[in-house]
């Protein structure tokens, strides 16, 4: 298969395929394995609704997203937004900034610029195998890959990693990999949900009316620390937007107390004395639902959560309710299950790693994209991270095999 002066890239996602777009674009040849019968499958399911790829906010708050990761921050600060709309456009792919300033492709979808993409590094030389399984590696530091015509295996002058986390299995982010790297004494810090649900105990009736409905124009938060946005009521709990930004906070709780307390701005827009206000108009023979949609706009979804989190005590007391509506608690229990988060943490320690993302007690060998242990949320900034780290790992590769 495979030899002298060519790169393995193992993994054909954002990350590495943007590994072979650096190696090819300096005339290295590079094979491009997956295990799946198509590339990029994430990818494009991240772009079913439209392919948020970053976002256009200024350069110290778009960094501050991945925490007090230096080393992360260093390398998206080397290929950021703008970079990441001028390497589209020379893909013949317009950038598109919505209202909230994320960056889409003008099309909105992932599949042209996944298929421009291919083209491109197929134009350059590079050669791409499917339904190749990486199984480890043999005696002699040989890749090994499992593929419909039994097993294979390759000895390229150096490999790239980039196999994706412990989430969507079925796309082909299985993590499977780790226990190979485990067994070789690259010992891997165990995956964690990221931009992941979690559980709340509701009622039949949330289950039954409202599982899957948007709850829109709030603020929530844990404590007294709430963002605007919006997040997705499902049968086992909350999900989307807004929680997913809050993710890493609400495990911290959970990990600390065995759950967490969801704090939710339902009106926002008004203060809790106007709402009193409001809630202090005769009633007359109205039911509470109908006085509430009348008076402050309370209805549907927003309406059965405070039914659901507050006693009906509270409900006669128009200023305890007026307090609950702009405090209203919801109650965590867990996580969600680990294959339906949106990323992951966990997978490679950065200490495991130089520099230009090369294992330092496997030289020759890198790691991109999601297999390294990094968090950001959801908006942009993850298929950012996988596009940037893969450019290290290719950058690092091209000098190690250009020095020679």
């Amino acid at each position: 298969m495979s030899e002298s002066n060519r790169v393995a890239i193992i993994g054909a996602g954002p990350a590495g395929l943007m590994a072979a777009e650096i190696l090819t674009d300096k005339g290295i040849g590079v094979d491009i394995y997956d295990a799946m019968p198509s590339v990029g499958r994430k990818f494009l399911m991240a772009g079913k609704s439209g392919l948020n790829i970053t976002h256009s906010e200024p350069t110290d708050i778009f960094l501050n997203r991945y925490g007090d990761n230096q080393r992360l921050i260093e390398m998206v600060s080397q290929f950021g937004s703008q970079d990441i709309i001028k390497w589209m456009a020379d893909l013949g792919i317009e950038a598109h900034t919505g209202s909230t300033g994320r960056i889409f492709p003008v099309m909105m979808k992932s599949s042209p610029l996944l298929r421009a993409w291919l083209m491109r590094l197929g134009e350059r030389g590079a050669v791409l195998h499917t339904k190749h399984r990486w199984q480890g590696w043999n005696d002699l530091g040989g890749l090994i890959f499992d593929t419909p015509e039994g097993i294979r295996t390759s000895s390229p002058t150096a490999t790239i990693f980039a196999m994706g986390g412990g989430s969507w299995k079925r796309l082909g982010s299985d993590g499977k990999w780790a226990d190979i790297f485990n067994k070789q004494s690259l010992e891997t810090i165990p995956f964690e949900p990221s931009n992941s649900g979690f559980l709340i105990n509701w009622s039949d009736k949330i289950k039954q009316d409202f599982a899957g409905a948007p709850v829109k124009s709030i603020r929530v938060g844990l404590g007294q620390d709430l963002i605007s946005g919006e997040f997705v009521v499902t049968e086992k709990g909350v999900e989307s937007g807004a929680i997913y930004t809050l993710s890493a906070k609400i495990r911290e709780q959970i990990k600390a107390y065995g759950s967490a307390k969801l704090i939710i701005d339902l009106l926002p827009h008004m203060s809790e004395q106007d709402i009193l206000n409001k809630l202090s108009r005769p009633r007359g023979k109205q039911s509470l639902s109908n006085y509430l949609r009348k008076t402050v706009k309370l209805s549907g979804v927003k309406l059965a959560l405070l039914y659901e989190e507050i006693d009906k005590a509270v409900l006669q007391d128009m200023e305890k309710l007026a307090w609950r509506i702009k405090s209203l608690p919801l109650t965590i229990t867990g996580t969600a299950n680990l294959d339906e988060a949106i990323s992951t943490t966990g997978g490679v320690d950065w200490e495991a790693l130089d520099e230009n993302l090369m294992l330092k007690d496997y030289p020759g060998n890198y790691c991109a994209g999601e297999m390294i242990d990094w968090d950001a949320p959801t908006g942009g900034y993850l298929i950012t991270a996988c596009l940037a780290t893969g450019r290290i790992a290719g950058l690092g590769a091209a000098a190690r095999i250009l020095e020679q």
